[in-house]
């Protein structure tokens, strides 16, 4: 019997909700390590999450039969949960509705897990508003831009 064999790269990107710079260095690795935790349950590839106060970066190796919307909605979903049972902030705390996702071959898997893996000093040179709307153009997604992201910056 023949089997189905592939590897599919996504980078998703979704920030936190209220424009507001939640993710605290103190705690923010615990909160990656758990999302790659949800992500090897799924029997998906978690290869690197990582990001800043604002926003996350999730490079995933997916098999074709995870959705890629159910995989995003389960990260948000048990992050989030997670994040406020170890009340890590006196607020509540929840991501902005939707996401970006992005697909890479496999020879550019080094180049894209770089550049999450220094998230930190990027953002020191371009916001996340001009990152996210950088990957649109370079990905050619169209949009709207009363539907993107509310961003801090504004």
């Amino acid at each position: 019997m023949s089997g189905t064999y592939s590897q599919i790269y996504i980078q998703y990107v979704f920030a936190v909700k209220g424009k507001q710079n939640l993710l605290q260095k103190p705690w923010r690795e615990d909160v990656f390590k758990y999302i790659s935790g949800i992500i090897k349950a799924k029997g998906q590839k978690s290869i690197i999450v990582n990001g800043v106060e604002n926003h996350v970066n999730v490079f995933v190796g997916l098999k074709p039969s995870m959705n890629i919307s159910d995989l995003v909605r389960d990260i948000k979903n048990n992050s989030s949960k997670f994040i406020n049972e170890q009340k890590y902030l006196p607020v509540k705390f929840s991501w902005q509705e939707g996401y970006g996702v992005f697909s890479y071959s496999h020879s550019h898997i080094d180049n894209v897990y770089k550049y999450i893996a220094n998230q930190e000093e990027h953002h020191k040179k371009k916001s996340f508003k001009e990152e996210y709307l950088d990957f649109l153009e370079k990905f050619q997604v169209e949009y709207n831009e009363k539907y993107l992201f509310d961003w801090l910056e504004e």
